[in-house]
């Protein structure tokens, strides 16, 4: 039975690490994997969707012995890098419909909520102190181009009774985020923003105090199939009958996963602390906010007065290799200080003080997918969270739980497991030449319409080639 090889993630030097990361000195906590070890679940991945899946698990069948064999420390990875945005999958309800049906992404959608209830009662109680703020999710236009965009979701919930959103003007807007570049837009007021590596250090913790056994450190380099699956690290060796694949963005690499999958970067931000300026101009809360344009944009205020700015503009992976560039770009955050200046001239002089990046496993149809290898029923995958996870990932859990479980259920049962019903996406090089004239194609057309201009239809075609 064939090996399987795996590319192991490049781990980013601690000056490259996200604000967040450096923030609370995040870092190895567990010991790497040394010597033989079995489980009755190997998980590679510690980030959310790997710690949720061993949390579920141990939640549906506490006697599982669990291994989580992690590359560099948990929340390194996106789950440590991100914008740190909360809100349901509503958003994407009428994507999710097309996807699964309208019954299952009902189902998913809620379960999201559900999602956010369980985060809030995690810090309520004092087990994770992950900053979770519940003061809004705005979707808002600045643009001609960009009304709108929020109307199929919005539509979709209103015709199936599901008041989530409202809607706002200028003067909501500017009430809300102390900018008027945005004019209108829609809120999902059950929603917010957290520190997400608090969240996931302290989902680490969890796993632990729960009895679930992490490996830090512990790059997996080749997994050997069989009715024990062994996974081989540099210093050890793990074997367990059923194995979890959760390391997101470089599982893109898996010749099975390949054809499926597309790996970018998203770029972000931190400023200096300036709690009395963005007081002064109104910004006070915590919510998390998006700007409609293509190469989203999304931004929140952290309690101690930053302002975390991000944007899918970064670099696009040849063969999924992820490089260095996926951990920090090198030109400081130029687009998203652009941006930041764009939305909050205000803050012309003020520094900046963080500029990171991270890897972002794509579908074509902008979901997660979840299933096993077609030639292994015993080892399981989860990808494609597409950039949007802290809400999803405890779901996301669910899923995986009962899939390894082998239970027929409603998480096991629904539209998001089975890659076969998924778009494939061309071969190489012609994925990566033309990811890189579409992306450009996006960049120009978004220039033009911040302005409310038109892009010319040739830029306008090859925008619209995107997935």
């Amino acid at each position: 039975m064939g090996k399987i090889k795996m590319r192991p993630p490049v781990a980013a030097a601690k000056a490259d690490r996200s604000f967040w990361l450096q923030d609370i000195n995040a870092d190895r906590l567990t010991d790497p994997l040394q010597g033989a070890e079995t489980c009755d679940v190997a998980i590679v991945g510690g980030g959310y969707a790997g710690l949720w899946t061993a949390l579920r698990i141990k939640e549906s069948a506490p006697e599982t012995r669990i291994t989580i064999l992690e590359a560099d420390f948990c929340g390194s990875g996106a789950s440590g890098r991100n914008g740190g945005q909360v809100h349901s999958w509503f958003a994407e309800i009428d994507q999710l419909s097309a996807v699964v049906g309208d019954e299952d992404a009902l189902m998913l959608c809620r379960a999201t909520v559900d999602a956010i209830d369980e985060l809030k009662a995690l810090q309520d109680a004092g087990t994770i102190d992950m900053d979770l703020r519940l003061d809004g999710w705005l979707w808002t236009a600045s643009s001609i181009a960009q009304e709108g965009a929020w109307t199929p979701a919005f539509e979709h919930c209103r015709k199936i009774g599901e008041d989530r959103f409202r809607s706002l003007d200028g003067a909501d807007i500017l009430r809300r985020t102390g900018s008027s570049a945005s004019y209108l837009g829609i809120a999902e007021e059950k929603a917010g923003t957290v520190q997400p590596a608090k969240l996931a250090l302290g989902l680490r913790q969890l796993a632990l105090a729960r009895g679930i056994v992490i490996h830090e450190q512990s790059p997996v380099l080749e997994i050997t199939p069989g009715a024990q699956v062994q996974l081989q690290t540099a210093q050890g060796v793990l074997s367990a009958p059923r194995v979890v694949l959760a390391a997101n963005a470089w599982l893109a690499a898996l010749p099975e996963l390949h054809p499926y999958l597309y790996v970018v970067s998203s770029q972000v931000i931190a400023t200096a602390p300036v709690p009395q300026t963005l007081t002064d101009i109104g910004w006070t809360s915590g919510a998390s906010i998006c700007d409609a344009q293509r190469h989203v944009l999304y931004y929140q205020r952290t309690p101690a007065g930053q302002v975390i700015f991000g944007r899918g503009t970064g670099s696009i992976a040849y063969r999924d290799r992820i490089g260095s560039t996926f951990n920090r770009s090198g030109d400081l955050g130029f687009d998203n200080v652009r941006e930041l200046h764009r939305v909050y001239p205000e803050l012309r002089g003020v520094a900046v003080l963080h500029d990171w990046c991270g890897p972002i496993d794509c579908t074509a149809e902008h979901l997660p997918v979840f299933d096993h290898l077609k030639d292994h029923p015993n080892i399981f995958y989860a990808v494609g969270f597409n950039g949007t996870g802290i809400a999803q990932a405890p779901v996301a859990g669910h899923i995986m739980a009962s899939l390894v479980l082998g239970r027929q259920d409603r998480w096991s049962r629904c539209g998001l497991v089975g890659i076969g019903r998924r778009t494939r996406l061309p071969p190489e090089p012609l994925r990566y030449a033309g990811a890189r004239l579409v992306r450009w194609a996006i960049r120009v057309k978004n220039d033009a319409e911040i302005s409310n201009r038109k892009a010319n239809p040739l830029v306008t075609f090859l925008a619209g080639l995107a997935p």
